[in-house]
């Protein structure tokens, strides 16, 4: 009888374990989305969503709506790194929430300037189909940021400060200076026209970052392939 009993107290306390670390599980899943910078994430959400709403009526209110969730962008990694509370899911919303923002402001600009719709069409293809790419690479190979990988392969051929104005500006600038052009108006011109070569260096960057992540996904299918191989010899 002493051991059946024994076995029964097995089985129940691993059962009270197994409850314990799914209760734990689910509490760590909730402190995530909780996170700090994932909080400053839904933030950049909401005030993108809304700034697509004034778009059309009130392109002042949908540029400072704007202007402000880009903003935000480079804080929630502040407090990722400050409050030691950088994740995976963070990394993708922020990600995810810059093609979106971008994205609606060149389909706007589709509509806007007909003539120019393939350009804009072209801008995100390219914008998604690069980051995309990137992103499946860094999550394949097991790098923690997606912004990484591209620093360190572009970084060596562009000066620090320049590095850091393309990540920061987010093409928004020169978007919302075509967003605001009327012939009558000068700002708009003169924003276009300095933030035009950020721009066309961005666009230039993304293009690297497609082909570098395809040649590194191309490496670690030969990789894979070689390991089968030896494991069929084996």
């Amino acid at each position: 009888m002493a051991p059946a009993k024994r076995g029964k107290k097995d089985v129940s306390a691993r059962a009270v374990t197994k409850s314990m670390s799914k209760v734990s599980v689910e509490e760590d899943t909730t402190d995530v989305f909780l996170f700090v910078p994932n909080l400053i994430g839904y933030a950049r959400v909401i005030l993108a969503a809304i700034s697509l709403y004034y778009m059309r009526d009130n392109p002042k209110v949908c540029t400072v709506l704007y202007c402000v969730s880009c903003m935000l962008d480079a804080f929630d990694g502040m407090f990722a790194r400050r409050l030691d509370q950088a994740t995976k899911f963070g990394a993708v919303l922020d990600m995810v929430t810059d093609r979106c923002t971008t994205s609606s402001l060149l389909c706007f600009l589709t509509a806007a300037y007909p003539r120019c719709a393939l350009l804009f069409q072209g801008l995100i293809t390219l914008d998604f189909s690069s980051h995309y790419i990137h992103m499946y690479t860094t999550l394949v190979a097991g790098s923690k940021s997606h912004k990484i990988p591209l620093e360190l392969q572009i970084a060596p051929l562009l000066p620090h400060a320049m590095l850091k104005a393309i990540y920061a500006d987010r093409n928004g600038l020169f978007y919302h200076a075509i967003f605001y052009y009327i012939p009558s108006l000068t700002w708009p011109q003169i924003l276009g026209a300095v933030t035009l070569p950020i721009c066309a260096m961005k666009q230039a960057i993304n293009a690297v970052q497609f082909w570098k992540a395809a040649k590194r996904l191309a490496e670690i299918d030969c990789e894979e392939r070689s390991q089968r191989r030896a494991k069929h010899i084996k």
